[in-house]
């Protein structure tokens, strides 16, 4: 049952037939798992909280950065420094106190994944990396729940539903991931701000139509949008018949590595700050070195190739950029076509330092 303050709150889309008050009711009972509250998770989160979610689940580790400002419009200035989960729970309390929000200040992981998701009707996925997401799609493919997929690139944007009414899964779509060094996250590819505005507001339609029972979810189906042209298509996401049944999950930072570089040799930050007699070296670009660096010497990917005598082989050389993969390329650049074999990636980048 709704009450006097829901049906005074809610009244716009209740006019609407096809939603109406039965519409509005399953929103009221319906729990929703959004897994980060970044670019994606910023509309996915103030449109399913103004629509009256009667349960908001949110899975967030990070820190607001002033970088996240241009797209993740959840937060303003004031919130730099401070968590991301917290700032998100008193803007979300802000706009609608009536929908009650579970926080989960933790990365998802293998060990946490089936705890956390279990108790929720459907996920939403808000990340951007391939690990995250053959995780999710793992963990609610054994726990029988739907998930919506987002993810961008630059200009471009893709949305759709897995594990629906035996609908296709993740894995049928990719069956095997693609290198990292192929598969450049915002940070490392950078994104046009509004885009994931409209697409975590698509996510956020297609998991209030799952709920609703409303319309044709992309349910087996994937949308893809090139905002340049503002031209979109679909295609239909068949069920693959030699997909692995999933009875367990894996760590999937390894699952997801190429083959090429799963024995790549990798240090932690904890391990370098140990590390006596080394060379460090920054590949990302000038301007991402100015804003942040940890001293290590830049030589940007884009031109590794011209500083090849200032790179060391009679000592440990350590490669770092933003979040590893960069940096990864470039071991395998320098492995390959010049011989280099005292070569240790900086395992998750600078993100990865406390």
């Amino acid at each position: 049952m709704l009450t006097t303050e829901e049906h005074q709150r809610y009244n716009r889309q209740m006019l609407m037939p096809e939603f109406g008050l039965d519409g509005q009711e399953k929103i009221k009972a319906a729990k929703v798992l959004v897994i980060g509250c970044g670019g994606l998770g910023s509309p996915i989160l103030l449109y399913l909280t103004a629509a009256g979610i009667g349960t908001l689940g949110i899975v967030e580790n990070d820190i607001v950065d002033v970088s996240n400002l241009q797209r993740q419009v959840l937060y303003d200035s004031s919130s730099v420094t401070y968590t991301k989960i917290d700032e998100t729970e008193k803007r979300l309390n802000a706009l609608n106190p009536l929908v009650k929000i579970n926080k989960y200040a933790t990365r998802l992981t293998a060990e946490n994944a089936l705890t956390i998701i279990k108790d929720y009707d459907i996920v939403i996925d808000g990340t951007d990396n391939f690990p995250t997401r053959y995780l999710v799609n793992d963990a609610c493919v054994m726990l029988n729940k739907p998930f919506v997929y987002g993810a961008i690139h630059r200009f471009e944007g893709q949305v759709a539903i897995f594990n629906h009414k035996g609908s296709a899964t993740y894995r049928d779509l990719f069956p095997t991931p693609p290198p990292p060094e192929q598969a450049p996250n915002c940070a490392e590819a950078g994104v046009l701000g509004v885009l994931p505005g409209i697409i975590g507001s698509m996510q956020a339609l297609e998991a209030i139509k799952v709920i609703t029972e409303i319309g044709e979810p992309l349910s087996g189906k994937l949308l893809l949008l090139d905002t340049l042209s503002m031209q979109s298509r679909i295609i239909k996401i068949p069920k693959m018949p030699n997909t692995p049944k999933i009875t367990q999950l894996i760590d999937y930072e390894q699952f997801c590595l190429s083959p090429d570089l799963k024995n790549k040799a990798e240090i932690t930050h904890e391990q370098l700050v140990a590390l006596n007699d080394y060379q460090l070296i920054d590949v990302r670009e000038i301007h991402e070195y100015v804003l942040k660096n940890i001293g290590g010497e830049l030589m940007p990917l884009s031109e590794l190739e011209k500083h090849l005598p200032k790179i060391s082989k009679d000592k440990t050389v350590v490669v770092h950029c933003l979040s590893g993969v960069r940096s990864m390329k470039a071991i395998k650049l320098l492995q390959e076509k010049y011989g280099f074999e005292n070569l240790l990636n900086l395992k998750g980048g600078i993100n990865a330092i406390p």
